[in-house]
């Protein structure tokens, strides 16, 4: 079974462009969650362009599923987890001047640093994600962290188009995906995945939990949000029957 996790933040994002208080995106995880989502995510960034602190706050009084907090590791960021008690973050990159995440972070570059962030996490009862490429070298930093999870990047299968370019990609997200589980960690994927492009990744039996959301909220513009959901849900569904 592969799960889905709906990220709310271009809902935040539609709200800041007009700078008012609708669309809600604590509302959007209530529908996301009724529609059958399996978890929220929302990205808390340091220039708060669309989630912003109260909406954390809030989600977390709210979310019954599970609430999935990507962030930096940034000190500011740190101190708001560790307070308001999500459970699960998610650490990523982050770059002031990028549209969105531009790849995976480089865990194996400071492990002494991210061991201490999810020793801290998890003394708040928080599990910890990272999100990463799909390479051996990156899962094997995160299992040193202590960290349980790993997302994996599907941002460059998501921009492929070449046939050939996207079957090595979905080959090299399979490898990483069956090594990260076989040594404990639970496997998580996202970024730039789609209806159309979400089925072969659900091929991958090591991945459990696919996190989307620009696509979904894209379609929610023209049938509703909860009708996207269910759409997501549906094709997901029928990937994995089709294993």
């Amino acid at each position: 079974m592969v799960t889905l996790n709906v990220n709310v933040d271009h809902i935040a994002t539609l709200r800041q462009a007009r700078g008012g208080n609708e669309p809600d995106p604590v509302a959007a995880a209530v529908i996301c969650e009724l529609a059958g989502a399996n978890g929220i995510v929302c990205h808390l960034r340091e220039d708060r362009r669309h989630i912003q602190d109260r909406d954390v706050e809030l989600l977390r009084q709210v979310v019954s599923t599970k609430l999935d907090l990507e962030m930096a590791a940034v000190e500011e960021i740190i101190n708001i987890a560790l307070r308001i008690k999500p459970d699960l973050v998610t650490i990523v990159p982050e770059k002031r001047m990028e549209l969105t995440t531009e790849g995976g972070l480089d865990v194996a570059k400071d492990i002494p640093r991210f061991k201490e962030l999810v020793a801290r996490m998890h003394q708040s009862g928080i599990e910890v994600s990272f999100f990463i490429e799909p390479e051996l070298k990156q899962i094997d930093a995160v299992l040193e962290t202590g960290a349980e999870i790993v997302e994996l990047h599907t941002g460059v299968y998501s921009n492929l188009r070449d046939i050939k370019q996207i079957k090595l990609e979905l080959e090299r997200l399979k490898k990483a995906a069956d090594y990260a589980k076989n040594s404990g960690l639970r496997v998580v994927a996202g970024h730039g995945l789609n209806y159309r492009n979400v089925f072969d990744i659900c091929l991958i039996s090591s991945i459990e939990e696919l996190s989307i959301g620009h696509s979904i909220i894209s379609r929610a513009a023209f049938v509703g949000l909860e009708r996207a959901v269910r759409e997501m849900i549906d094709a997901i569904n029928y990937a994995v029957l089709s294993r």
